[in-house]
């Protein structure tokens, strides 16, 4: 099948051993007098190989570190650029740069880049506990917003105090590689469901819901936020995402981050991406109205310091089909433009509206109109998180329980 012998023309023969011995199924779609197959099969899983602990940065709606995996592995070489314009927690470009690629990271959200370029630029543990210590907790700093359905007194001064030095940092332009780390980690432990979590008992870590909301879960669980030790929770955090970090992973991030593009752009729009520069794109972008990235961001963006009014009115989310095509085709012609010859795109979309939508099926005439030739889809079982859960998912009937990946190439 041609999608398989062109995963196979970079004569990788672990790649090859994996390809051959998997059991799929296919189907085919006409599109304009071509047939594409789409095969369904058990492509990557958790249980294939173990993913590095410094993916575990939540963020709603992403993939598993496993997909990007397959296909950087098995389509580009040490060395190649691989790119994601809808890079969220970045899970695409890290997975490249722990494996000897260069990287191009884009994401309209400017947390984004705040989650993800410093897992690039690791620091040592000892250095981060001596930066934590060096930070003073104040008793002087009022709150602009009420956050007290989510955290106690003392460990709201602790988050204010740690909230206006990074600031203060970062206004000053004299943020260093300890200090993004720490930010990220906070950024990520502002709220969550577990005593790892600066707040008191709410959703999972990828969401954040509203006041309102939280206020009505601490009266159902009759709960009240509990002192959390801010620093000793980011110390552990960092401990645990640097637990199965090689020296050889370290050195690769560092290099790729050293040489990697960082935007914040409109996926449509990204002019500083030299023309013919990229050997792989795998992505994800946000599908139709299901996921609300400003609403999820809110606590994040307060702390900060990024006004997710003025973000949410940047992010596409579109309501209907025909006009997410719209904005999707936009995509595709830039995607051709910075792809290089004999390069691919791996383009992941789900099923939405209770399944009853499969959008690869959208994707494939807008990849072809751009100039790439559609080389098949992808379609990759998988179970339900309790995220899907909180979409309203309870089977695999309905809602996003597959990945779909089209994969696209730019012929020679």
């Amino acid at each position: 099948m041609r999608i398989f012998q062109l995963l196979k023309l970079k004569k990788n023969e672990e790649a090859i051993s994996f390809l051959e011995n998997i059991d799929y199924n296919v189907e085919f779609l006409e599109y304009g007098g071509r047939k594409i197959p789409r095969i369904y099969g058990d492509f990557w899983t958790s249980k294939q190989r173990q993913s590095s602990s410094i993916h575990e940065i939540s963020y709603r709606a992403c993939f598993k570190p496993e997909l990007p995996y397959f296909f950087i592995n098995l389509l580009t070489q040490k060395g190649d650029v691989v790119y994601d314009p809808f890079s969220g927690r970045g899970t695409t470009v890290i997975e490249a740069g722990l494996n000897g690629r260069r990287i191009i990271s884009n994401d309209v959200n400017p947390l984004s880049e705040i989650l993800c370029k410093p897992r690039f630029f690791i620091p040592d543990y000892e250095n981060v506990k001596e930066r934590l210590e060096h930070i003073p907790v104040k008793n002087n700093i009022l709150c602009d917003i009420d956050l007290s359905m989510f955290y106690h007194t003392e460990t709201l001064k602790e988050i204010l105090s740690l909230r206006e030095y990074l600031n203060g940092k970062r206004q000053g332009g004299n943020e260093d590689s300890i200090d993004l780390w720490i930010r990220m980690v906070a950024t990520n432990r502002l709220s969550g469901h577990s005593s790892g979590f600066f707040s008191v008992y709410t959703l999972p870590p990828n969401q954040a819901i509203s006041p309102e909301r939280q206020r009505k879960i601490n009266e159902r669980l009759n709960q009240t936020p509990p002192y959390k030790n801010t620093k000793n929770i980011i110390l552990k955090k960092t401990g645990n995402l640097l637990r199965k970090i090689t020296p050889e992973q370290k050195k690769n991030l560092l290099s790729a981050g050293e040489t990697g593009l960082f935007l914040s752009k409109d996926a449509r729009d990204t002019k500083e991406i030299p023309a013919g520069t990229v050997s792989l794109t795998v992505t994800s972008p946000p599908f139709l109205d299901v996921v609300q990235y400003h609403q999820d961001n809110w606590l994040r963006c307060w702390f900060n310091g990024i006004d997710a009014e003025e973000i949410s009115k940047k992010i596409t989310m579109a309501k209907t089909i025909e006009e997410w095509c719209s904005i999707i085709e936009e995509v595709f012609l830039e995607l051709y433009r910075i792809t290089k010859n004999g390069g691919y795109v791996a383009f992941e979309v789900g099923e939405v509206k209770k399944g009853k939508v499969y959008l690869d099926e959208y994707v494939i005439p807008l990849g072809i109109k751009a100039g790439f030739t559609p080389e098949g889809i992808l379609v990759n079982y998988q179970k339900f998180t309790k995220t899907s859960k909180i979409w309203g998912i309870e089977n695999n009937q309905l809602g996003t329980n597959t990945n779909r990946i089209v994969v696209f190439s730019k012929e020679n």
